[in-house]
């Protein structure tokens, strides 16, 4: 079988994905020759319909696994010719087979395997038989003893081989594979309790004793049981309904009229379903729900790690960053409004000398002229945020206080990234300069880190890892490509991230900016050692030149596009101030004055939609619209709080049954999903996103378990 052509895998995605072919082919062919996903997002929009990174990622997706189920599919028909099988139907069922599952299901009975019970019955030569008792050409009162030898010394093992033959049949028929599957997915049910000999795990006490229809079964039960059974907490298994299943096979295989052998070929069902049917099914079946699980769990992350890279930042600030704790102290960094690092200390907040903490913070930023002090939400966050309120109260300087997410502060500061920017500092004090920068620029700050540890999902531990993986780097990809980086100031992690660069490249150019003293224009990134043409093309639009030569270098605007942008400003009149210039760019798009100009240079009104943006916002960050950083001057305590109290707060994490909020104190409050919304809403992600700002109702506070329950409904 030849390899699919573009076209025709572009028919095939187009029936899953519900997308143009046209756009669809397109696609593909700037995927086949290169492009990255960012830049075909922003810059290809006429050929792809603008067809978002979502659905260009889905494209490439559904293509990969199109061409790997034609990989398969060759190679089940070569096996078939291997062996020298002929059979008409079963190769037009596997030339039409949809999907991976049903492929492998007409190949089972074909498929290369180990020793079975069957295959050893079949190699003592008891094939024949079995065929003549399941055709019912031989009664179970016929003499069995000529097949009677040392692997089968008895006529009841012969008849157990037999059986065992039968069997295997029975499994490996495609009408009980389907049967099976449907009827587990439909009626079966989940059950686990404690695994014998376990200790009661508190963790797991909800699957102590739970029973859930596999139908209902939500997905991070599922992830919670699969690492009740990883820890050995729990004992998880699949139910079906064992007699009617196995009665309905009795009665609709052919295999078992009402015959002379009807009680042996019932025999081979019950020992098929209990031996090899149910077994199998149920691995397939969890494999299926397991791998949607996983799948929802990774979506879930990479949605919480695009609103955390897209937090507002709080550029220019002098902060000093505190990594809190407890018996070893708070470490302490005073970072310049550059995010260069000034000073650094260690105080305490537990002991006899935490009252001496608020002296020493409040000493700092006066000393430093410090803005906003940057705590993380660790463990000892509480106490250091009380040490906070008492600096602001004695400094001379004014400033509040804010937390930061921490997660994954501690391995970047053991990471080579730390190592290279701070080899000065101690790997303790690395993790307040961490968390300080975080505030000033939350994305440039956390790409140097990997994004599994950075604690914005649930059970990002045990799903796929290389799924996982892929779908974090590729939100941190578009993140960066759609914010934009500073080509003179951003740091070799940030412009690895950047379309088509990569970390080598990164370097390079890191390099370059150095001995050169900086770029003055995009084109001059042709210089680089290793970057040629076709880099030049993916990756010049998303990297920013402030006051250089060139304005439109310190735009969206792609420098393919910068004769016509310029035409575009003679247009508008580009003498005019910002306000006025906006306007009338504005104006002439809206009235299609500008159509017949990018007409001429084949641009449509996406591009030419994007162009006039840019251009009435040259170096606009796109953040900026985006909820900023929550700033106090007090702290509050869980004793403090009280049924009714309205607060506000900012969204720190959300999972499928709602959202944990900072609202100052030192545990976050719940938003159960039902309490989100008066109207019944089906997913707390489309009501909050992570770093959002939220007005609560505080409804309970369980002080003996440090628990906080919170509703957004007024």
């Amino acid at each position: 079988m030849s390899e699919l052509s573009t076209q025709q895998l572009a028919d095939q995605i187009a029936t899953t994905l519900e997308l143009n072919k046209r756009h669809i082919k397109a696609t593909l062919e700037l995927l086949d020759d290169g492009c990255t996903v960012p830049f075909i997002a922003r810059y290809r929009k006429e050929q792809t319909g603008e067809l978002d990174e979502v659905q260009i990622r889905a494209v490439q997706a559904s293509a990969e696994k199109t061409r790997a189920l034609e990989k398969r599919r060759a190679s089940i028909l070569s096996s078939l010719a291997d062996q020298n099988i002929q059979n008409k139907t079963l190769l037009k069922d596997i030339r039409e087979a949809a999907d991976m599952v049903r492929l492998e299901d007409l190949y089972a009975p074909y498929r290369p395997r180990r020793q079975t019970r069957a295959q050893k019955a079949l190699a003592a030569g008891l094939g024949q038989l079995a065929t003549d008792v399941r055709d019912d050409r031989r009664g179970a009162a016929n003499d069995y003893k000529q097949y009677i030898c040392d692997a089968y010394p008895d006529q009841d093992a012969v008849l157990a081989g037999v059986i065992d033959i039968i069997a295997e049949e029975i499994a490996d028929d495609i009408r009980v594979r389907d049967f099976m599957r449907e009827k587990l997915r439909k009626f079966g049910r989940v059950e686990s309790k404690k695994k014998r000999g376990a200790d009661e795990d508190p963790t797991y006490q909800v699957y102590l004793d739970f029973s859930g229809a596999v139908s209902r079964l939500k997905p991070h039960q599922l992830l919670a049981l699969r690492r009740g059974e990883k820890d050995g907490a729990l004992s998880v298994k699949f139910v079906g309904e064992q007699d009617r299943w196995s009665d309905w096979l009795k009665d609709k295989l052919a295999w078992a009229q009402d015959r002379k052998n009807r009680a042996l070929v019932e025999a081979a069902v019950d020992e098929s379903y209990k031996r090899l049917i149910f077994p199998q099914t149920e691995r397939a079946i969890r494999a299926d729900l397991e791998e949607a699980a996983d799948q929802h769990a990774i979506d879930i992350f990479a949605l919480n790690l695009k609103n955390l890279l897209l937090q507002a930042p709080l550029p220019g600030k002098r902060v000093l960053g505190l990594d809190p704790g407890l018996r070893t102290g708070c470490k302490l960094a005073v970072i310049d409004e550059f995010g260069d690092v000034v000073d650094t200390g260690v105080c305490y907040v537990h002991d006899r000398r935490r009252d001496q903490a608020g002296a020493q913070l409040a000493k700092l930023i006066d000393k430093h002229r410090v803005e906003i002090v940057a705590i993380g939400n660790g463990t000892g966050s509480s106490e250091a945020q009380r040490a906070a309120t008492d600096a602001l109260e004695l400094a001379r300087q004014p400033a509040q206080f804010t937390v930061v997410n921490e997660a994954g502060a501690s391995v970047y500061s053991a990471s080579e990234v730390a190592r290279a920017e701070l080899p000065e500092l101690d790997v303790s004090i690395r993790g307040a300069v961490s968390i300080a920068r975080r505030l000033q620029d939350p994305l440039a700050e956390l790409v140097k880190i990997d994004p599994k540890s950075i604690g914005v999902g649930m059970y990002q531990h045990d799903v796929n890892q290389v799924a996982l993986a892929s779908a974090l780097d590729a939100v941190i990809e578009d993140v960066v490509n759609s914010v934009g980086v500073d080509l003179n100031s951003a740091s070799e992690s940030l412009l690895a991230k950047i379309s088509g660069i990569g970390p080598k490249l990164a370097g390079r150019i890191v390099a370059w900016r150095a001995e050169n003293g900086g770029f003055a224009s995009r084109s001059q990134l042709l210089k680089v050692s290793g970057l040629g043409a076709k880099t030049y093309e993916q990756c010049a639009g998303f990297l920013r030149i402030r006051d250089g030569k060139e304005i439109l270098d310190n735009t969206g605007i792609h420098p393919e596009r910068y004769k016509l942008a310029k035409k575009i400003l003679r247009e508008a009149d580009a003498s005019q101030p910002g306000a006025a210039l906006r306007a009338n760019l504005t104006g002439l798009f809206d009235k299609g004055a500008l159509d017949d100009l990018a007409a001429s240079f084949g641009v449509g009104r996406p591009t030419l939609r994007d162009i006039v943006a840019d251009l009435g916002a040259p170096g606009r960050d796109p953040r900026e619209d985006l909820d900023a950083p929550k700033l106090r001057a007090k702290i509050l305590t869980m004793e403090e709080l009280e049924p009714g109290m309205r607060m506000d707060g900012v969204v720190r994490n959300v999972v499928d049954f709602g959202a944990f909020v900072d609202i100052g104190v030192k545990q976050d409050g719940l938003v159960h999903v039902s309490k989100m919304a008066n109207e019944r809403i089906r997913s707390p992600y489309d009501r909050v996103s992570l770093g959002q700002r939220v007005e609560v109702v505080v409804m309970e506070v369980d002080k003996k378990r440090g628990r906080i329950s919170l509703s957004m409904i007024d």
